[in-house]
């Protein structure tokens, strides 16, 4: 399922959305803070730009905010109904998931938006 060709696979590991050969992070690890959104410019296999304009990955903000919404929405339907937690419980609940996941969201916010407007290209 989560193979080299799919834009799952880009989205997931952060790998460049043309040939999925090289990370486009320089870190690869999201909670190094320091370095969460520090990216290569381009990918050194196949020389794809990753900043297609200036402020590009301000979009990825929207994809961000979306995802926080679904994970919010996801958390307080799972405490308040399977385990009839009151609402304090629920909302300290998602301020700790918010925050905790925070540098991954943020990561797999902007793979997903590159991912929008690059699509995988095969090698001949």
């Amino acid at each position: 399922m989560l193979k080299k060709g799919s834009k799952l696979y880009s989205i997931l590991t952060g790998s460049c959305p043309r040939c999925h050969k090289e990370s486009m992070y320089l870190d690869k690890n999201p909670y190094h803070l320091n370095n969460l959104f520090k990216m290569n410019e381009k990918c050194s296999n196949c020389a794809t730009k990753y900043m297609l304009e200036p402020s590009f990955f301000y979009g990825a903000m929207y994809v961000s905010y979306a995802l926080n919404v679904a994970l919010m929405v996801a958390i307080f339907v799972i405490e308040y109904l399977l385990f009839k937690a009151t609402i304090f419980t629920i909302f300290t609940s998602i301020v700790v998931v918010l925050i905790v996941l925070f540098p991954l969201v943020s990561r797999i916010a902007r793979n997903l938006y590159i991912n929008l407007f690059i699509s995988y290209k095969k090698e001949n």
